[in-house]
């Protein structure tokens, strides 16, 4: 007789239990039964024991709207795992990681000696070796890798750093668009802009040191007259010497 009133206690009390006092088990397997678009799955009997739900349609990760949106379902059981799954498509192959090309070592920045006699801050660019040099004042330079003109677009002389740009426009001069008429007229600053991080433009010349977006071409002849160097070498030069500072192509 206690027994069977036991039972008739308990079950009065848990049909009185408001649905904010059931346990989140009791809530999720609810709302599992009321949506069919919701497939179970048990993992493979290696995996931990849990239940992967799957869904037929493309999650929204900002989806907070309710107790079983992505996110707060995510933050009451961070063992459950969500894969979007769309009926007769599968998930694409991660792509490749891209290739990068190694600068040789001897084209890296360093400072080496120097016994020349130009003055402290001057730039020495030694075409033939693709190298920079930028004289210090203590018996040493601060080397550069460099890529320089192609056959026939080489140049030597003197001239001053008359302007300094960071991530400057691009304007192709005249001969270079009629050699290549698929070039823009102008090419604002920015990762893909050819001049890079910074320009320091050479006198009244087009020619400029200037930083590239194709580092693996540094140590190679493929401008068109212009020095070319990694955006983190050109920056570094460009902090370090002013407007006028003098800069000597041999």
């Amino acid at each position: 007789m206690r027994i069977a009133r036991a039972i008739l206690t308990f079950a009065a009390l848990t049909a009185a239990v408001p649905a904010s006092a059931q346990t989140y088990s009791d809530l999720y397997a609810r709302e599992i039964a009321r949506q069919p678009y919701y497939e179970v799955q048990r993992v493979p009997r290696y995996a931990p024991p849990r239940t992967v739900y799957q869904r037929r349609a493309l999650f929204d990760d900002d989806d907070d709207r309710g107790l079983f949106s992505n996110r707060r379902r995510m933050q009451a059981d961070p063992y459950r795992r969500q894969q979007a799954v769309v009926p007769g498509i599968s998930r694409a192959p991660a792509a490749a990681a891209p290739i990068r090309r190694q600068i040789p070592a001897e084209f890296r920045r360093q400072t080496v000696s120097y016994t020349g006699t130009e003055a402290p801050g001057t730039i020495i660019i030694n075409s033939s070796q693709r190298m920079l040099y930028l004289v210090q004042g203590d018996g040493t330079a601060i080397r550069y890798g460099i890529g320089v003109g192609r056959e026939g677009f080489g140049w030597s002389g003197t001239e001053k750093i008359t302007a300094k740009r960071e991530w400057p426009k691009w304007y192709p001069p005249a001969e270079m668009l009629a050699r290549r008429p698929d070039l823009p007229k102008m090419m604002e600053g920015g990762p893909n802009n050819p001049l890079g991080a910074r320009a320091m433009y050479l006198g009244s010349t087009l020619y400029r040191i200037h930083g590239s977006n194709e580092p693996w071409t540094i140590g190679q002849a493929v401008s068109s007259g212009c020095f070319r160097m990694t955006n983190e070498d050109v920056q570094d030069l460009y902090d370090r010497v002013p407007i006028g500072a003098t800069v000597k192509v041999i």
